[in-house]
């Protein structure tokens, strides 16, 4: 049995973006700046799918910027705002503690420019709690950012209270939705963000492209200088099959929200309650106010790093937090913010479920977890350390 439940990480393509995409690839495969038809007819292949984009997310089409992902779109959302702050004297920016390192990387290339950055904490299940962004806001801050739903834990924010407090204050604000878009109903109106953040290829679409909600008036810096593309915001030739593979993907996504949400969310917490059932382990993230496909879970006295690779062995595909520091032998930075121990969050396990994950799957999948986590405390010093009293458990 193979099971991929490394979602969180990216996502199979949909046949719905392989479909709308190929004709890009090897039809119309011209440059949208052309003026012969072939490339007039990419263009307007661009700009259908920037409005079909736009009323997904209850956007106009003229807000949508084209990005080559996630990170990006983070990048210019918050050097921009940051760039508007700094002519008006503001150089002040709130965060959080477990933002996701496009972010937290930005912010730190900032404070080496002068900016000063408040990184608020978060609650043990990785809530920002508004009345903190609203005592964090002073009159010189420029930006507030805060993810719509952490990539690690699952945990949903409450970014419309945010919104709503950055509004009053008349403070721009910014949410990372990648995680988000496509899996739980999103409207910028709603939120009251000036500024979001999407990524193809976490809702089915293509590695490689995402876009930059920038609200009508919210003034963007280009990061990449060159072509007059993108309305002078972003130079360089448009990714037109990725664009429309995009468009057609998050439409998919987001006419299925309920459906899918209806489906996982019984089997995540039937993961939830099997995988609990394991001595000394413990659910990181609020148990309800999560992603309908996550879930993330320490396990005392074992290193993550071998109980990834056993359970690949098993045919199981997990990880033990963001794909984009995988590599890294550093502990999470968002279970070391919800206080889980150094020891502890090295031994974390991140399962982000596909829609078309099955009951029986998800008893493999407990069950595979239980024999791996068995087997890796057996020959642990840690472990028996820990049972020998020589000092305390903390699960």
């Amino acid at each position: 049995m193979f099971i991929y439940a490394d979602n969180a990480a990216t996502t199979k393509m949909s046949r719905a973006a392989v479909e709308a995409m190929t004709p890009y690839l090897c039809e119309c495969y011209g440059n949208p700046s052309s003026l012969y038809a072939l490339g007039q007819r990419a263009k307007d292949a661009v700009e259908a799918a920037r409005e079909k984009i736009a009323r997904l997310i209850g956007a106009e089409a003229r807000e949508i910027t084209f990005t080559s992902g996630g990170s990006e779109a983070d990048n210019q959302a918050i050097l921009s705002a940051a760039a508007v702050g700094a002519k008006a004297g503001k150089r002040h920016i709130v965060s959080d503690a477990i933002e996701h390192h496009a972010v937290l990387h930005t912010l730190k290339k900032l404070e080496r420019e002068g900016f000063e950055v408040t990184l608020l904490p978060v609650t043990p299940a990785g809530i920002v709690e508004p009345s903190a962004v609203e005592g964090a806001i002073r009159e010189d801050t420029c930006l507030v950012t805060v993810m719509a739903a952490n990539n690690e834990i699952g945990t949903i924010q409450p970014i419309e209270e945010i919104g709503e407090i950055c509004r009053r204050r008349g403070v721009p604000f910014h949410t990372d939705a990648v995680q988000a878009v496509g899996h739980i109903p999103l409207d910028v109106r709603t939120i009251g963000c000036d500024l979001l953040s999407a990524s193809a290829h976490k809702f089915h679409g293509p590695k490689g492209v995402g876009f930059l909600y920038a609200r009508r008036g919210a003034k963007l810096v280009s990061l990449i200088e060159g072509g007059a593309q993108e309305r002078n915001k972003r130079a360089g030739t448009e990714n037109v099959a990725g664009i429309v593979a995009m468009a057609a993907a998050l439409e998919e996504a987001v006419g299925a929200i309920p459906e899918n949400a209806a489906r996982l969310v019984p089997l995540r917490d039937r993961l939830i309650a099997g995988l609990a059932r394991i001595p000394h382990a413990a659910l990181n993230g609020d148990p309800a106010r999560r992603l309908p496909s996550n879930v993330n879970f320490c396990f005392e006295g074992i290193e993550g790093e071998s109980l990834l690779l056993l359970l690949d062995d098993r045919g199981i595909a997990a990880s033990s937090g963001s794909a984009c520091t995988s590599g890294s032998l550093d502990p999470s930075h968002v279970l070391l913010a919800i206080g889980r121990p150094h020891g502890v969050a090295h031994g974390s396990l991140r399962l982000s479920l596909g829609e078309d994950v099955t009951e029986e799957q998800v008893d493999y999948m407990i069950g595979a977890v239980g024999e791996v986590v068995a087997h890796l405390r057996g020959f642990s010093p840690v472990w028996r350390d820990l049972v020998a009293e020589k000092t305390q458990f903390v699960l």
